[in-house]
Parts: structure tokens; C-alpha cells; sequence
């Protein structure tokens, strides 16, 4: 069995060719959608702002080969974004990730003396 690790996953993406009723509903939830919504998942996050109404990112929590590493980590975020999206009928391109590998994070702990 492979070493399993756990990455955090940001993807980033601009809205496109929305239809009227998808803005409107993303303008209609844009308070469950902001800064307080920002959490890592399995299914992931939502988050953007609606004025104007042109980014949104999506947190992802992705367990997956350490040897496949933080680019199949990226893959599989984008394509749980992708299907989630196209499931909510909202357009969107431009999708890029940020990989955080937990597993492999360093850790500075402040001394006693440092407090």
C-alpha cells in the first residue's frame, strides 16, 4: 500500500457566460459564499464576491499517493470543481490551483522565550 498524504487545494477561476438565472441565484447566496465560508472539504467550498461578480475559488481537502504527488492533487481539486460547477449550472474558466502538501509542511513552533 502507498503512503497516503493529505494536501489542501485551492482552485481559482473566473465566472463565464453565466445566464441570467445562474447570477442572479450566485448574487442571491453571495453571503454564503464569503469570507466566513472558506474551509477545506472533500466536497469543497465555495467562496467569491459578488461585486463585481468575476472570481471565485474553491477549497479542496485531497487524499491521495504521496507519489503521485501535489500535481495529481491539482488534478483531481480542478475536476471535483469542474463537476460541482457544471452541476450548479454556472460557467466558469481559467481554473489554476495552489497545492499545500500537510504532510510534508514544516511547522514553526514558537520557543517559550519567543512569547
Amino acid at each position: 500500500m502507498s503512503e497516503q498524504h493529505t494536501y489542501r487545494v485551492i482552485v481559482r477561476g473566473s465566472w463565464e457566460s453565466l445566464t441570467d438565472e445562474a447570477r442572479a441565484r450566485l448574487l442571491a447566496e453571495a453571503g454564503e459564499h464569503g469570507l466566513t465560508s472558506m474551509r477545506f472539504t472533500e466536497e469543497g467550498s465555495l467562496s467569491y464576491e459578488p461585486s463585481p461578480l468575476k472570481h471565485f475559488s474553491m477549497r479542496y481537502v485531497v487524499v491521495s499517493d504521496a507519489a503521485d504527488g501535489e500535481e495529481m492533487a491539482a488534478a483531481i481539486a480542478e475536476d471535483r470543481a469542474e463537476t460541482a460547477l457544471r452541476g450548479l449550472g454556472y460557467g466558469f474558466g481559467d481554473l489554476r490551483s495552489t497545492v499545500t502538501d500537510l504532510d510534508t509542511m514544516k511547522v514553526n513552533r514558537k520557543s517559550p522565550s519567543r512569547r
